[in-house]
């Protein structure tokens, strides 16, 4: 038995599935998760000493590589000055600065602890705004795991909405209404019917829960221009593409201004932060200044704070990054396609189907062939590379995957059957 083994079977005595995410169960692929033991650049290593190159990068917020030396410095030194204080800091806004530096539509912001936080939060910000109760999300676009956005489709869009977890109350999903991603028709009739009534269309602008789904030509602007028609926001879930497609994220990249926004991930430099915003005369809605109640005793903490400018500040000073980590993940992405697996990339974003079905939304996805999947996993797994253990997840490119990391994932790509 091996270490990772060993501890795993003590892990589940103690957390349910041995795991503190369900992502990291392996059940997917067929196996039990191996145990970090740490990481270094491109490079992750388990408990049992075995080195694999990681294109999961802790889900998306590596997109430096593991501990680079400017972050880890600067967070040694913010952990020599306390932990948490529970008062602010100058650094929070330091970050805030840098955040609206990127991201021009940030015109006030929150800093919270997660993606799920952020999410939530922005969502009552919009009906606090609006006062009204309805909510558009897609299926397939994860958005966290509160009870008001944790929901799946009925029979069809304009059906009610059914809790995709046990412990929902069934009335929480009359507020959610689901449409179609990539399916204008689906919103509009949506609209037509409930649009006095919605508060927000929230949407992932490139979906990356369900794998990597590039929205279609002039979708983000249809959902500008038709929450606009109906005195509804545009809320941007930018968890992911945030700082990983653009310095300005999805909205820099497409061109689209929504009227809030989320961020995680990146903007924590790889510790717990994230943040929610936008307009200002919407944010303005948030206690203190308004009736929109939302606090976190951890939220801001200074070494997560800490961590989240030192990576802005090296992705603001090398622009060039975005444009080097494109290219790497073309490279991966055309050996994909040589070897005749569909693949949908955006940026440094990409994902492989194994399905014959052309990807546009979650009913094409849900045709993927997971065993077949499983098998690739272990494939790359054997060959010293780690990608996400789902179908559903997306593959990372990150500056510290040189050039010869990426000829030899290719290689290993080209060789698969």
């Amino acid at each position: 038995m091996t270490k990772s083994e060993e501890l795993f079977k003590k892990a589940l005595n103690k957390m349910p599935g041995g795991v503190n995410s369900p992502v990291r169960a392996f059940n997917a692929v067929k196996k039990t998760p191996f145990f970090v033991k740490k990481a270094q650049g491109p490079y992750i290593y388990d408990v049992d000493e075995n080195k694999y190159i990681d294109y999961v990068c802790s889900w998306g917020p590596g997109i430096l590589g593991h501990t680079h030396p400017k972050v880890i410095e600067a967070v040694k030194k913010a952990c020599e000055n306390g932990l948490t204080f529970g008062a602010p800091t100058e650094k929070e806004i330091i970050l805030a600065e840098l955040i609206q530096k990127c991201v021009p539509s940030m015109q006030m912001l929150r800093l919270v602890s997660s993606g799920t936080e952020a999410v939530m939060s922005a969502v009552r910000v919009a009906r606090g705004y609006t006062k009204r109760e309805k909510i558009i999300k897609f299926i397939g676009c994860y958005h966290g795991h509160s009870d008001g956005l944790l929901m799946k489709a009925g029979s069809g869009v304009l059906t009610d909405a059914i809790p995709d977890s046990a412990g929902i109350p069934k009335d929480y999903s009359k507020f959610t209404l689901l449409a179609n991603y990539n399916d204008e028709n689906s919103v509009r009739k949506i609209m037509e019917q409930y649009g006095d009534d919605v508060a927000c269309i929230v949407v992932e602008p490139v979906a990356a829960n369900m794998g990597v789904v590039p929205p279609k030509p002039d979708f983000l602007k249809f959902l500008r221009d038709i929450t606009k028609q109906y005195n509804s926001l545009l809320i941007f879930d930018e968890v992911i593409t945030g700082f990983r497609l653009a310095l300005g994220g999805a909205q820099e990249y497409y061109g689209i201004e929504p009227d809030l926004s989320t961020f995680g991930k990146i903007v924590g430099g790889g510790m717990p932060l994230a943040v929610y915003g936008g307009r200002k005369d919407i944010m303005s809605c948030v206690a203190p200044l308004g009736p929109v109640y939302q606090a976190g005793t951890l939220s801001g903490n200074p070494v997560a704070v800490t961590a989240g400018i030192e990576t802005l500040k090296i992705l603001i000073e090398n622009p060039k990054i975005y444009l080097e980590i494109d290219k790497k993940a073309s490279i991966l992405e055309n050996a994909y396609k040589s070897v005749g697996l569909q693949t949908k990339r955006v940026g440094s974003l990409l994902s492989v189907f194994f399905t014959d079905t052309p990807i546009s939304n979650y009913n094409d996805v849900s045709t993927c062939d997971v065993n077949k999947f499983a098998n690739y996993f272990n494939y790359m797994l054997n060959n010293g590379i780690y990608i996400a253990p789902s179908q559903f997840e997306s593959m990372f490119v990150s500056v510290a995957h040189t050039d010869e990391i990426i000829e030899h994932t290719a290689n290993v790509i080209l060789k698969y059957k």
